[in-house]
């Protein structure tokens, strides 16, 4: 072996050598600082502890909810409750639309008018329109059967005879007498006993519009009353100049 192969011979068994002896005396590291885990705290935050037994997370679970049933089974302090509403009505616009809400408001007190009817008014109410018989019909003041027959039209023998009265009696039946009306045959005759339209000067005695309409056969006495604007039974006066149509 030459000196050249020696040399390095060496200086290799003295790096060996020199490894060997660093890993021999080199010491251990010392273990990491333990840092404490801190339990964060907030409004999303579980209240249990963490623990490294699932079991008992859930056995701790169970007895804190078996303590809020007791709890409130035994008249404990429950959740707050919304205000109740007495009396008011709250009303709300949604947000983003234009229409308002409605709001609500004291309703108007309703006035009920009671019109009074006009004398006109009266008239046509109680007129008989043109041309219809009713079934029956009861005597006024001033009116006889006679009279009633040719208001309406029809034969005045019938009309007694369908009543069960006589000519007899055609005129002393008094205000009130009921007759009934033949729907029927007609009139014998002319109806009219004078000729109208005209103007009538009241006499002594004609107060109804019923003995004045008896005076023209033919006429309805609410007919009269309407084409001077008074109703049947106005009270009329001497002198008084009534419409005839």
């Amino acid at each position: 072996m030459s000196n050249k192969q020696r040399g390095l011979l060496v200086i290799f068994i003295f790096l060996v050598s020199t490894m060997l002896i660093s890993a021999c005396t080199q010491s251990l590291s010392s273990a990491p600082a333990a840092t404490p885990t801190l339990i964060p705290t907030g409004l999303f935050v579980s209240p249990f502890p963490s623990v490294e037994n699932p079991m008992a997370m859930i056995e701790e679970f169970a007895k804190q909810t078996a303590a809020a049933q007791t709890t409130a089974a035994g008249g404990g302090t429950p959740g707050t409750p919304q205000a109740a509403t007495t009396g008011t009505v709250i009303t709300s616009q949604a947000v983003g639309t234009d229409t308002p809400a409605p709001v609500l408001g004291t309703p108007g007190t309703p006035t009920n008018t009671i019109s009074t009817p006009t004398n006109a008014a009266l008239a046509a109410a109680t007129s008989i329109p043109p041309g219809v018989r009713p079934a029956t019909y009861t005597l006024q003041s001033g009116e006889h059967p006679y009279c009633i027959a040719r208001r309406f039209n029809v034969d005045p023998d019938a009309l007694l005879t369908l009543s069960g009265l006589t000519s007899a009696q055609a005129n002393s039946l008094g205000t009130g007498t009921v007759l009934k009306i033949p729907q029927s045959g007609a009139f014998p005759g002319d109806r009219a006993l004078v000729a109208h339209p005209t103007n009538y000067i009241v006499a002594s005695g004609d107060e109804t519009m019923n003995s004045i309409a008896c005076k023209y056969g033919d006429v309805d006495p609410a007919a009269i009353a309407s084409a001077n604007s008074l109703s049947v039974s106005a009270k009329l006066t001497a002198g008084q100049t009534l419409k005839i149509p």
